[in-house]
């Protein structure tokens, strides 16, 4: 069957997501609670975006390749798992 292939997807998912948090701890990323509380309820108008730059665009750009990365190695898993689950 194919199905130690998506355990190990997900396990592979879980163990990303948990170091991620784990950064955005030690980063302190959730140290100004009381500020994000009120965050939807302030009146201010929005200020108008600010001009991007170049590393912007790059971010961008690296960020996009990421996902179609991501999407590769979710088809080739499920091309894989169904190709050899014969």
């Amino acid at each position: 069957m194919y199905y130690p292939y998506f355990i190990t997807y997900m396990a592979i998912g879980l163990i990303i997501s948990i170091a991620v948090f784990f950064w955005a701890l030690k980063h302190g990323q959730f140290n100004d609670q009381q500020r994000a509380r009120f965050l939807p309820l302030r009146d201010e108008v929005d200020q108008p975006p600010l001009r991007t730059g170049r590393s912007h665009r790059f971010e961008i750009y690296g960020l996009f390749v990421l996902v179609v990365l991501g999407l590769c190695a979710s088809a080739t898993l499920l091309a894989y798992s169904l190709y050899f689950s014969k």
